[in-house]
This record gives structure tokens, C-alpha cells and sequence, in this order.
């Protein structure tokens, strides 16, 4: 019946249930099921409740656990250290096997902050024994131990910690090889933007909600990162600086494309063609800047000269070319969130040209005036088309099939 219930939810909220087949719906399956009829509206609201319940409890026992473990870490010896360190997994990944039976959303919540211990504990582990540091190691040993939570519990807070940390371990790795080299930020911003327009598009559709939304949120996140890092320019800092190392850019490479694309082809040319876009456009966005030249004159006759790059015009056209790229690809595939995300990036695109090349450009109040004016027309507009192209969209039949997951779990 929760099963049931959560799709009856889905129906009547996307419009395709009226109340009165759905309550009709409900009280055959719940007398063939020998239940008397579930109410229409409690189950999803206190399901809701009971999530945001148990993920903030998860978080606050997770942070007490930590601080208990920081406070009293200098009292023990490696011994009493090592023991503390296998009890904080155990501890939490035994009650919640022991819960499982009787609260399953209360065992996910156990299980989540067990693994969550995993990353400490291999941290830990490492500074007791004094083993050798490889710090991206420690991060694909956590990304294992998520990925046997997965493939053991098939829940959605062992999923989306595995999803998280895998990017996360070859992020570490890439960071760490590439160490000061030039140009190691715009590698390591392709990388972030690229995976995260895969995650932004990869789950779309998915009955997973909690995963496909944490995912989302992250990603949304990431992909603004990866743009600010891949703006940091092709400069060294230093004579002594070199260029990044032709094999650990093939990897880099192998990482930012392939990677993706070999995941993308589980959606066919629907989900290729929005990761071949970001590579497209991680690849071009970094050579998108120009020169500036800073001459100052000291009181003593002195000249100093100062050279930078920055964003040029094709940038902001750039980033404002994938906003409505994204926006465009929600409407092929029905979906809110994306053309939501679409729009905010547009308007986030304008908003950025307007600061760099207009506003400091005149006076204060005028550049203000201008702000406030972008601002009501450039919502009014923008809001406009959002409604336009969602109420185009609530016309077209949904598609029948169901988006397919990492690893066959929907």
C-alpha cells in the first residue's frame, strides 16, 4: 500500500488522477489486500515529516558523534583510539540492521550515519598507524565501503552517498596529480561541470525523490563551481611554474569525457546529448578571456606594469547559451526542475554580465537605477516565459516509460 500510495500521490499531483478515481483506486488495492482504505492526504504529508525527522536526526547524532570522539581523543592511547574508531561503524550499522524489521526509514537513517562514520574512521585509522598519506586513497576506500551499502541495503541514503563519492574520489585524485601545475583549476572545473550536468540530467524522472533531489541540489552547486573554476584563467603564478604533465592530462580527459559518456549511454542519445553539450562547453569556455594590461607610476618616477585575464563577451554569451540549452532539454523531457534551473541560470548569466561590464561602468546611482530596473523587467520576463513554456508543457502527454537508474534501481 505505500508503494500504492506514493504512486497515487504522483499521479494526482501531476494532474493524470482526479480525487474520486483515486480514492476509488485505493479502497479496491486496500480490500485486496484485506486493509481498510488508507486516507487520501495523512500518508504523504507525515511521510514527509517522518524524512525530515530522521535526516535531521541523522545529522545532529553524526555531528555528536564527532564532537564526542574530538574531545576525548587526546585521553586515549592508539589502542583505546582504534577500538572508539571500529565501534563508531559497528555501533551504528548493527542497530540498524537490528531496526530494519521493525522501522525501516529509522535503519536507513542508522545505516547513513554508519557509513557516513566509514570516512572518519578510515581518516582515523591512518593518523593512528601513522600510515603513508595518500589523502584520495582514504576517499576511494569510502567510496567502496557506500558502494557495498548500496549494492547490500538498496536504499536511497546509501545511494546517493555512493553517487557523491565516487566523482568525489576522482576529483581528490585529479587535484592531487595535477598539484600546482598551470591551468590544474580549469581541469578541475571542467571535471566538477561535467559531472554535474550528468547528475543534473542523469536522474530526472526517477521515483527516488530524496536521492534525485539531494543529487540535483549538489550538482546545481558543482555546476556554478566548475564555471568560476574554469574562469580562472591560463596565468602562472610563478617562473617556476610548468604545465600540466601530458599523461595526467589524458587521464584528466578520460575522466571529464569518457567516463560520463560510457555512463550517459545507459539513456540512449537522450542522455548524450546533454553531456556531449557540457563537453562542448567545458572544452571552449576557458578560452574565453582576454588580456588586461594595469600600468601604475610610483611617487618616484617607478612604472609597474600588471597583466590579468578575465571573462570576455563570449563567455556570458556562452554561459547564457547552456541556460537555455538546459531549459530547452526539460521541455524535450517534461520536466520542471530543468527548465526551473534553466531560466535561474539565464537570468543568473544576465545578472553576471550586467556587474562586469555595466555596472562599475557608471555612476553609482545610475548603475543602481539600472540594477533595480533589470531586475523588475528581466522578472517579469523571465517569469513569463517560465509559466509560457510549463503550461506548453502540462499539454503534452507524459512519456510512458520510466527513466532507467545507475545500477537498475529506480
Amino acid at each position: 500500500m505505500n508503494d500504492i500510495e506514493s504512486q497515487l500521490t504522483r499521479w494526482q499531483s501531476a494532474g493524470v488522477l482526479d480525487a474520486d478515481t483515486a480514492a476509488r483506486i485505493r479502497a479496491l488495492e486496500s480490500k485486496s489486500a484485506g486493509q481498510s482504505p488508507v486516507p487520501s492526504t495523512s500518508p504523504a504529508g507525515l511521510k514527509w515529516l517522518v524524512v525530515t525527522g530522521l535526516i535531521l536526526g541523522a545529522i545532529l547524532l553524526a555531528c555528536g558523534v564527532v564532537l564526542f570522539v574530538s574531545s576525548h581523543w587526546d585521553q586515549l592511547g592508539p589502542g583505546e583510539r582504534y577500538l572508539l574508531v571500529i565501534a563508531m561503524v559497528a555501533v551504528f550499522h548493527i542497530a540498524g540492521g537490528l531496526t530494519r524489521a521493525s522501522f525501516e526509514g529509522f535503519s536507513t537513517a542508522l545505516h547513513a550515519v554508519g557509513t557516513i562514520s566509514t570516512g572518519a574512521a578510515i581518516a582515523l585509522v591512518g593518523q593512528i598507524f601513522n600510515i603513508q598519506e595518500h589523502w584520495p586513497a582514504a576517499v576511494l576506500l569510502w567510496a567502496v565501503a557506500a558502494f557495498a551499502g548500496w549494492a547490500l541495503l538498496r536504499d536511497q541514503a546509501q545511494q546517493t552517498l555512493a553517487l557523491l563519492l565516487l566523482p568525489a574520489w576522482i576529483f581528490s585524485e585529479l587535484a592531487f596529480r595535477m598539484g600546482d601545475h598551470i591551468a590544474c583549476a580549469i581541469y578541475v572545473g571542467r571535471l566538477i561541470f561535467v559531472w554535474a550536468v550528468l547528475y543534473i540530467t542523469f536522474f530526472i524522472g526517477s521515483r527516488r525523490k530524496a536521492a534525485q533531489g539531494i543529487l540535483f541540489a549538489v550538482s546545481v552547486i558543482g555546476a556554478v563551481t566548475g564555471i568560476v573554476l574554469m574562469l580562472a584563467g591560463w596565468a602562472s603564478h610563478s617562473a617556476d611554474q610548468s604545465f600540466i604533465p601530458f599523461g595526467t592530462r589524458v587521464w584528466a580527459w578520460v575522466a571529464i569525457a569518457a567516463v560520463p559518456l560510457l555512463i550517459a549511454t545507459f539513456h540512449g542519445h537522450k542522455g548524450l546529448v546533454p553531456i556531449a553539450a557540457a563537453i562542448v562547453f567545458a572544452v571552449a569556455l576557458p578560452w574565453c578571456y582576454r588580456n588586461v594590461a594595469q600600468h601604475y607610476s610610483y611617487p618616484d618616477g617607478t612604472k609597474w606594469t600588471s597583466t590579468y585575464t578575465e571573462p570576455n563577451l563570449l563567455s556570458h554569451a556562452l554561459v547564457a547559451a547552456f541556460a537555455v540549452f538546459l531549459c530547452w532539454w526539460g521541455v524535450r523531457l517534461l520536466s520542471r526542475a530543468l527548465v526551473n534551473l534553466g531560466i535561474l541560470g539565464f537570468a543568473g548569466a544576465v545578472g553576471w554580465f550586467y556587474f562586469s561590464n555595466i555596472y562599475d561602468d557608471h555612476e553609482r546611482a545610475l548603475g543602481l537605477i539600472g540594477l533595480g530596473v533589470l531586475f523588475l523587467a528581466g522578472g517579469w520576463a523571465l517569469e513569463k516565459m517560465r509559466r509560457r513554456i510549463l503550461a506548453r508543457m502540462a499539454q503534452t502527454p507524459h512519456p510512458a516509460a520510466a527513466a532507467t537508474e545507475i545500477g537498475g534501481a529506480q
